[in-house]
């Protein structure tokens, strides 16, 4: 959940520099052939999960491979839904984009049968709502830190700007240890790149706050500047320079940021259950697995609920695609350390409201959308016009305006806990404060999403290192999910990637 499932407008080109390394070239390549008295369990049915059956069956054929989903439906946070039952309009309402300079998640896709509906927005043109209105999304930054001064008029004031010019001139340092974004930027550029920049990309990402997300883990571009003590200023124009994202060359075009499924992001998970029981593996939805436990002779045992009266599987291997609490209660009996690392992990909860409105709501504002500052003091920390983003939507909203509205934050949940009515009608009201226009919500959708998105705190990348250092371990045993190397679809499929191979090497 986008940042992907957040999916604000404001999801810019500083996207393309999170997570930007697969990690699943760490480890040899195996297969197993003629492997059918082997079983492997996939714990999660999102789309860590599904990705990892998936790899499985291609890359052992005839091994038995059953997925166990808690809940009633599959995809985690990828759903779409029905938006306006008169004229059957669908739309996404968890992750609405996929990251396109990575290429796992558009892999998946082709390999599953959507290769031809990718597709890629119309228009990336996002916007940030600071002090009373909105500003063009300053181009060349990396999650908000700036590359080019002259970029931020408008969005900060000319004395705040100044301080961000003079940035190459200070003394830099070398970090030791991770750090809050926060503390490291402001010390750097000012503290309102942080409020007005900064903490709205990180919002609309992880749905958390600068001054507890970490400078490694979020923003790892940035993070050889802090430890070689090097400019702020001059590693972002550094980046976009190569990355292409500060401009192209003339009759040239950028390669696609963001791409998206024709009907919704959420027909991958479809599409993969389909090939899945296509394949042969088992699709079992309200299964809990509530005990994970060392077989009496080789293998594992995974109770599923109710404790003590539920069913036993005994599979060779399993992989643990959970969020990083529930997995660190399955895996908290056969490596406590893994247990206990993976329970300190924090989420955060969050909230789309999806509105159907004519379609002049949108005249005048040719944008994929908006971010909000926290600064700003509303509800809404960003909205997508997804009707204008999206070919696709736009030809099944037949001429009217689908927005998603994103709610929520990392230790903000009281904001949530009000009836669907309430939250639509806040959600509204900011709208119209911002377009400077009534919002007669013609249809509206509200979708909750309670502890979606893990935070990635100070720390992360060495307790994710600790977790994967105590399941290497178990043999047979691997983990996969946006807890580990990124939120993002492509990330989570890079994860299943990287527990397969280490489940195959195992068990070859």
């Amino acid at each position: 959940m986008t940042a992907q499932v957040a999916g604000p407008a404001g999801e810019s080109a500083t996207w393309a520099v999170m997570n930007v390394v697969s990690t699943s070239a760490r480890l040899p390549r195996v297969s197993l052939h003629a492997v059918s008295d082997t079983s492997v369990v996939v714990v999660g049915g999102g789309v860590s999960g599904l990705a990892a059956a998936w790899r499985l069956v291609q890359r052992a054929p005839g091994a038995r491979v059953t997925v166990l989903e808690q809940s009633d439906r599959l995809g985690g946070d990828l759903r779409t839904d029905v938006l306006d039952a008169d004229s059957g309009l669908v739309v996404d309402v968890g992750a609405e984009a996929m990251l396109a300079r990575r290429p796992e998640a558009l892999r998946l896709a082709e390999e599953v049968g959507l290769g031809d509906d990718l597709v890629h927005p119309a228009t990336t043109r996002a916007a940030i709502w600071s002090r009373g209105a909105l500003h063009p999304m300053p181009a060349g930054t990396v999650m908000g830190v700036p590359g080019d001064p002259s970029s931020l008029a408008g969005v900060l004031t000319p004395e705040e700007i100044a301080v961000v010019a003079r940035e190459p001139a200070l003394p830099a340092p070398p970090t030791h240890g991770d750090v809050d974004v926060a503390s490291f930027v402001a010390g750097r550029m000012g503290q309102a790149v942080v409020d007005r920049l900064v903490e709205p990309l990180l919002g609309g990402v992880y749905a958390g706050h600068a001054d507890r997300l970490s400078l490694q883990a979020t923003m790892p571009v940035l993070w050889p500047a802090a430890v070689h003590g090097q400019s702020l200023l001059d590693t972002v124009r550094q980046h976009s320079v190569s990355s292409g994202s500060a401009g192209t060359a003339a009759g040239s075009s950028p390669a696609p940021v963001f791409a998206g499924i024709r009907g919704g992001v959420g027909r991958l998970v479809e599409a993969l259950r389909d090939r899945l029981t296509e394949a042969g593996a088992e699709i079992r939805t309200r299964a809990c697995a509530q005990v994970l436990r060392s077989g009496s002779t080789s293998g594992w045992q995974v109770e599923l609920g109710p404790a003590g009266r539920g069913e036993t599987l005994h599979p060779h291997a399993v992989v643990v695609a959970l969020p990083a609490r529930r997995a660190g209660r399955l895996l908290g009996d056969v490596s406590p350390d893994a247990g206990r690392l993976l329970g300190e992990v924090t989420t955060a909860s969050m909230a789309v409201a999806t509105f159907l409105l004519p379609g002049s709501v949108l005249d005048g504002h040719e944008l994929s959308g908006f971010l909000v500052p926290p600064v700003e003091g509303l509800l809404v920390k960003g909205a997508t016009f997804s009707s204008r983003k999206w070919e696709w939507v736009h030809e099944a909203a037949r001429g009217q305006a689908v927005v998603r509205a994103s709610i929520g934050r990392a230790g903000e949940e009281a904001d949530l806990q009000v009836p669907d009515e309430v939250l639509l009608k806040r959600a509204a009201d900011e709208l119209s404060q911002i377009l400077r226009r009534p919002i007669p919500a013609r249809a509206s959708l509200l979708t909750r999403w309670g502890g979606a998105l893990p935070q990635y705190e100070v720390g992360h990348v060495e307790r994710v290192e600790q977790v994967r250092g105590a399941v290497v371990e178990l043999r047979g045993i691997a983990v996969a999910g946006a807890s580990y190397d990124g939120v993002g679809i492509p990330a989570c499929v890079a994860s299943a990637d990287l527990a397969v191979e280490k489940v195959l090497a195992d068990l070859g």
